[in-house]
């Protein structure tokens, strides 16, 4: 059985992929912080939670090195925040790279290692739009900043793993029509957006099936 791991597995995204995966019958670790105010009750025996301190690096590789094979790494943890330039301190740059960098390297360092020891593995982290082109990224710097990092850090991967079956992927969805955005914008039409559920089979799909498909940067728009 095939084993992947999920970080933030709580959230919209992490829990629909989890659920993806499970249903293909992987063997899934969703990592969790502690005192998560999400439930996240999965009954199924292929699954198992695991609180995990991103920020932590000794932590996260311990965590990793425990594990005896990962096919495929979802890091999913990220924060976002609203800020011109006027507004934006060089706290709050540094903020938000914690939250959408830091989380990931952490963990894509050591899954990394992993994979190519292994010889092979497929990782993914979520990036945006507003990482992707600064002109997206307007009136939200901090943000923006941080999640170009993603990029840099896939490009760097690959770079590393060239002529291996190790493969980092950068997804970009436009806005995930999840149950909070639909509140905090009610006048947008969310059938524009990309759901969760599309993402996760996405992933699968670049993880299995399309897995010679060597795609380092996969954009969901849909229509937004």
């Amino acid at each position: 059985m095939k084993t992947c791991i999920v970080t933030g597995a709580s959230g919209n995204l992490g829990q629909a992929v989890v659920e993806k995966f499970l249903n293909e019958e992987f063997s899934v670790i969703g990592t969790v912080i502690e005192n998560d105010p999400i439930p996240l009750n999965i009954d199924n025996s292929n699954f198992k939670k695991h609180v995990l301190d991103l920020s932590n690096e000794k932590t996260v590789e311990d965590f990793i090195n425990q594990q005896k094979e990962i096919d495929v790494a979802v890091l999913t943890v990220g924060g976002f925040a609203m800020g011109k330039i006027g507004e934006t301190k060089l706290a709050d740059v540094k903020k938000q790279i914690a939250l959408n960098f830091e989380t990931a390297y952490a963990i894509a360092r050591p899954v990394f290692m992993k994979m190519m020891d292994q010889k092979q593995g497929r990782i993914f982290i979520i990036g945006s739009k507003p990482g992707l082109e600064a002109r997206f990224g307007k009136g939200m710097v901090a943000y923006s900043l941080a999640k170009s990092l993603i990029f840099r850090l896939a490009e760097l991967l690959n770079d590393e793993a060239k002529g291996t079956n190790v493969v980092t992927t950068v997804i970009v969805p436009s806005t995930i029509d999840t149950p909070q955005n639909r509140k905090s914008m009610p006048d947008a039409d969310p059938n524009k957006w990309v759901k969760a559920e599309e993402i996760a089979a996405a992933i699968y799909y670049y993880s299995t099936e399309g897995k010679v498909i060597r795609e380092p940067v996969l954009k969901m728009y849909n229509n937004s």
